[in-house]
């Protein structure tokens, strides 16, 4: 920010002397945008969901940037993982969904990694009721 800082201020001082002042506050204003584009990453980099999947329950744990925790729990063998799928994007959403109750899990997650995240999941809730993994 420092850098991005000095280059805009640098270059504002530049404009103000040719004459073009009102270039200086638009460049604060691109410093101002950058700070807050940075702010926000950081923030969001914070939030991350954890599952358990045991043989007695499934359980999510979602943990929000600020830290706020919400826990979901799930008979592992009533639960279910839907897969939404788009031809061109991959693996576009996942919930969890048991008794009519439906919660979306990695949604911070990129079509590969979500594709990747269902695989494994399908795979330790087959092994949590005891049985071979079914293709989803």
């Amino acid at each position: 920010m420092s850098v991005v800082g000095a280059i805009c201020f640098g270059c504002g001082l530049l404009f103000v002397s040719l004459g073009a002042w009102p270039i200086f506050g638009f460049l604060g204003l691109d410093v101002l945008l950058v700070w807050y584009a940075f702010h926000r990453s950081y923030a969001q980099a914070r939030q991350f969901e954890e599952v358990r999947v045991t043989p007695d329950e499934v359980v999510l744990t979602k943990v929000s940037e600020r830290g706020a925790r919400q826990e979901y729990r799930f008979n592992p063998f009533w639960v279910r993982l839907q897969v939404t799928r788009l031809e061109d994007e991959g693996v576009t959403a996942l919930e969890l969904t048991s008794h009519g109750r439906s919660v979306t899990i990695g949604d911070f997650l990129n079509p590969p990694d979500r594709a990747s995240f269902a695989s494994v999941f399908a795979q330790a809730l087959a092994s949590a009721r005891g049985r071979r993994p079914s293709a989803t």
